[in-house]
């Protein structure tokens, strides 16, 4: 049955035996298994009579009026006592009776058989007994039993109730049939002989079930018998249905089998008169998203499970993980691209950078155009012009560094970002060390000898400046032939719990390991640039730009010192591309600001403002002088080297002017 119930789609939520001798709240149990899942609520019930009216009362007990409904088999047929004192229970039962004819010449037969005519069968006398509620034998009889002794005058019929058997038509048929093989089988094996042959005695039962199994006759009601290849005759059913009409409770016939299923639709009705049929289901149809996790061993039924995080659903009982660059759609039935981002120059991410990025780029070409035009006037001489340049050039390579941070990626953009991002420090580093450099070696040199320090002329520090450049550039060298530059969608980065707010970056592939060694040097740059401005400190204010270059160093790391926690510090943020690409932008633009600012905004301001304090005050002298002197007074008063920090020095420096120039 479970095999047939499969192939039309209908399964078993629960399969329940009933026990032979079943104990006291068996059935109680069973009436509570059978409703674990409330949804399912057709019960296809095979026992005996008794059983079935046992399991009736369980569910009345339990209050289940109305809610199961049975499917019985013909043991339960059209019988009154399985139902009886319970029928509101058993109120829509769908039952069933193979089809059944009266044989009129059996009830003639048997009504008329007596003690006297019927002595072969030997259960005629039990029946004879319970028929007539009376003994055969005068010693069974009790004292007050109220049964009396059986006169072999009482009647079928007459003297008791008669109705003729449903099956009678079904056991004369199976004997015609088993007459039938029984010949056939004697034809075969014993032909020409009467009663049993040696091949027959005794019979060999495998072979009569064949010979059975190939009979094809017409029953006493005129139906043909005949057998299927399993053994089993054609089915013939009337189908019941138990129902109430005006508190009248009667089996109603519905319908019929003969071949296929017949039913009389408008003559169903369920409990409480409902024309409508009821749904038995073990478990409603998940929702689109929702997979099936079948209950182990009942394949129609199941848990509907979610497909969550970004998994969707594959087919009706699995879920898979979308493709690492896609997410799941709304209802989570596939998957779909997740939306890739950048900075946009609209963002207002971007567009703090990029103003103090053009102011920054205007103020450091204003800077060089007024430089150039006024080159060979003392102010720009004594600035050094060479190295100046050189510090423009970085002050601007920096503000054009924020360009291509917020341009959108590729391969040239990638390139360039590796090149100059570290460079521009690099540059501005380089010239602002060489310049302090040369300073403290000047004013050191004084101390000690008389001779010129060596390394000091403006070729050699453009020499140095440009040796220290240099290692920047190899670094990135080497780093496009290890690792060449790329842009790619990095999909884990906002990777978020929720699909739908996960979005793929494009970047570059810088990580931030990479990002701190390509501004690695330039940091040491500034660090020692900053040591030598510390040791410089003690050069007096008309004396070049040692005061101003501590200035800007002393600022610069304090802006890099307040970017390292916040860059850092938000590379588990949502908004970590933005925060990042903004806080570096806008640190490179305030360390130029911070140069060009105190660098040379001041100078810029004598230049062009105030032109009469832009002379020569006082004749020069060589700077083989300047050493001389520095010489000299360190050894006609010895006491200066205990002096107050630098307080020497001031005393040479108040004498010291540059020679063509005064470029030191």
């Amino acid at each position: 049955m479970k095999t047939h119930l499969g192939r039309g789609s209908v399964c078993i939520s629960q399969s329940v035996k009933i026990p032979r001798e079943p104990k006291a709240g068996e059935f109680d149990k069973i009436i509570h298994r059978l409703v674990e899942n409330p949804n399912a609520r057709v019960v296809i019930i095979f026992a005996n009579e008794d059983d079935i009216r046992r399991l009736l009362q369980a569910a009345k007990k339990a209050n289940l009026t109305g809610h199961l409904l049975w499917v019985g088999s013909d043991s339960w047929g059209s019988k009154i006592s399985p139902v009886l004192h319970q029928e509101e229970m058993a109120e829509g039962a769908v039952t069933i009776l193979p089809k059944r004819q009266s044989i009129k010449g059996f009830d003639r037969y048997f009504i008329s058989r007596t003690l006297e005519n019927n002595r072969r069968n030997i259960w005629f006398a039990e029946f004879w007994e319970n028929n007539f509620n009376c003994k055969l034998n005068r010693h069974a009889l009790k004292k007050g039993s109220g049964i009396k002794k059986c006169t072999n005058q009482e009647r079928i019929g007459k003297d008791s109730a008669y109705e003729q058997e449903g099956k009678v038509m079904f056991v004369i048929d199976a004997v015609y049939t088993m007459a039938h093989a029984l010949h056939n089988m004697h034809k075969d094996l014993c032909p020409g002989k009467v009663g049993l042959c040696s091949r027959m005695d005794p019979i060999d039962g495998t072979l009569l079930l064949k010979y059975i199994r190939e009979v094809k006759i017409t029953g006493i009601a005129g139906n043909p018998v005949q057998f299927n290849e399993n053994g089993d005759a054609p089915g013939r059913y009337d189908i019941y249905q138990y129902q109430i009409n005006n508190k009248t409770a009667e089996y109603k016939i519905i319908g019929h089998w003969t071949d296929q299923l017949h039913l009389n639709i408008p003559e169903i009705q369920w409990p409480g008169g409902i024309k409508q049929i009821p749904s038995s289901i073990c478990s409603h149809p998940c929702k689109p998203g929702w997979r099936k996790k079948v209950v182990k061993g009942i394949p129609c039924c199941w848990h509907c499970e979610r497909c969550d995080g970004y998994q969707y659903q594959a087919d009706p009982f699995t879920c898979k993980m979308c493709r690492f660059d896609l997410r799941p759609n709304k209802n989570h039935t596939g998957c779909q691209p997740i939306p890739i981002i950048k900075l946009e120059w609209s963002s207002p991410w971007a567009v703090i950078p990029v103003l103090l990025a053009i102011m920054g780029i205007m103020a450091t070409l204003f800077v060089v155009v007024t430089f150039i035009r006024y080159n060979d006037t003392p102010i720009v001489k004594a600035s050094g012009r060479e190295l100046s340049y050189v510090l423009l050039t970085g002050i601007f390579l920096c503000y054009a560094t924020t360009f291509l941070m917020i341009s959108s990626p590729d391969v040239g953009i990638c390139s360039l970002r590796r090149i100059f991002l570290g460079l521009g420090m690099s540059i501005s580093y380089a010239a602002l060390l060489t310049k302090t450099n040369r300073i403290y070696r000047i004013f050191e040199q004084g101390k000690m000898s008389v001779s010129a320090p060596r390394f000091i002329s403006p070729a050699s520090q453009l020499l140095i400046t440009f040796s220290l450049i240099s290692v920047q550039l190899l670094g990135v060298c080497i780093w496009f032939v290890v690792d060449p530059p790329q842009a790619f969608v990095d999909y884990e980065d906002q990777r978020m719990a929720n699909p739908e707010l996960a979005r793929g970056v494009l970047k570059c592939d810088i990580s931030d390991l990479s990002l701190i060694c390509l501004l690695g040097y330039s940091m040491l740059l500034m660090v020692t640039c900053t040591v030598y401005a510390i040791k410089t400190r003690g050069v007096p204010e008309t004396f070049n730009e040692a005061k101003p270059i501590g200035f800007t160093m002393y600022t610069t790391c304090i802006i890099w010192l307040a970017f390292i926690p916040i860059f850092f510090g938000t590379s588990q943020s949502t908004e970590k591309m933005y925060i990042q690409t903004t806080t570096l932008t806008i640190s490179v633009s305030l360390s130029a600001s911070v140069s060009l600012g105190l660098l040379y905004i001041p100078k810029v301001y004598v230049v062009l403002l105030h032109p009469e304090q832009n002379v020569a005050k006082r004749s020069t002298r060589s700077l083989k002088a300047v050493v001389t002197a520095a010489t000299m007074s360190n050894k006609f008063n010895p006491k200066a080297s205990l002096r107050p920090n630098g307080e020497a020095k001031t005393e040479l420096c108040e004498n010291l002017e540059t020679q063509d120039g005064g470029e030191i």
